[in-house]
């Protein structure tokens, strides 16, 4: 029998801007247990609604109480019992949600896919309605929500001690992958006993790209079980849907992170199928479609979409 837990938005449940594989655990679950948390967004300070009567209690506590190392406010980490360094985990995204009223998008200085362009720091917090599922942008754009968390994360290895969570690694973390929706099912390599769980930087709606550094920050409610996998051996992050496999390459090279998105494609569908890797190559190339993800990140993203349908 699997059990479900919920974790809200508090203080005590979360850290703030680093991944470590020697923080003690929040919750001990099961493999194949579920798992409901509330996130807040990233930042703090000057991205803060600044109508003080927006900010919901709980957020208000984790900013006043939690110590604040970086940037994006996480849950976790949950030790998941019988993950050991090898393994995968399997994460189900089974259900995200918008859950608060407001959100932000910046511009910051020295960030963003052209900071010579924009040297300024600009903010704006778009107003969401949760029911229709829509954000309404300051000079009246409406645009249809499309949530997902921007980090989704296993711990680091040990011996790389504690890291910030802005740069993506092989651990997964702040891969801001749209692809990585409700329905999606998400597989990371495991570095440390219990795999240590991370997730937050709810987005609301975000483009391909990131490109001025921030999606629609917000926050997010969102379920999803973790199983651990003992078959797989997977050494990067990778996902798939109902409909498509999901590489993922995260480099400082736009161009090394696009070699890497294919080579992991070509090697995923030799395991799924007959086909040599010459014909899996090919196939690549005729039917997969590559996405950069993020520009954004230290470690850019690429991500390439293979439908199921054609292996």
């Amino acid at each position: 029998m699997t059990t479900h837990h919920d974790l809200p938005a508090h203080p005590d449940l979360m850290v703030w801007g680093y991944l470590d594989a020697t923080t003690p655990p929040v919750l001990t679950v099961e493999s194949g247990d579920t798992v409901s948390v509330k996130t807040v967004p990233a930042g703090g300070g000057p991205f803060v609604n600044p109508n003080a009567g927006a900010v919901p209690p709980e957020f208000a506590k984790i900013l006043a109480e939690l110590p604040q190392k970086g940037t994006h406010i996480l849950t976790g980490p949950i030790y998941v019992r019988g993950a050991e360094p090898g393994d995968t985990l399997q994460i189900d995204i089974l259900d995200i949600r918008v859950w608060m009223e407001w959100g932000f998008v910046a511009i910051i200085p020295n960030k963003g896919t052209i900071p010579d362009d924009f040297d300024l720091t600009e903010i704006i917090h778009p107003v969401i309605d949760t029911e229709a599922a829509t954000v309404t942008l300051p000079w009246g754009t409406k645009l249809k929500l499309d949530p997902f968390f921007g980090v989704i994360s296993t711990a680091p290895p040990p011996h790389w001690g504690r890291l910030d969570t802005a740069v993506p690694r092989a651990f997964g973390g702040n891969m801001d992958n749209k692809e990585l929706r409700a329905g999606t099912t998400l597989y990371l390599p495991v570095f440390t006993e219990g795999a240590l769980f991370y997730t937050g930087d709810g987005h609301g709606v975000q483009g391909d790209g990131e490109v001025c550094i921030t999606a629609l920050e917000t926050g997010l409610e969102g379920t999803f079980r973790l199983t651990v996998r003992k078959d797989l051996r997977y050494k990067m992050p990778f996902a798939e849907t109902a409909t498509h496999l999901i590489s993922i390459g995260l480099d400082e090279d736009l161009d090394d992170a696009a070699k890497q998105a294919v080579r992991e494609m070509v090697a995923h569908i030799c395991a799924r199928t007959n086909l040599a890797p010459s014909q899996a190559y090919m196939l690549c190339s005729l039917i997969g479609d590559l996405h950069v993800t993020q520009t954004v990140d230290g470690n850019k993203g690429v991500h390439m979409m293979m439908p199921k349908s054609a292996l």
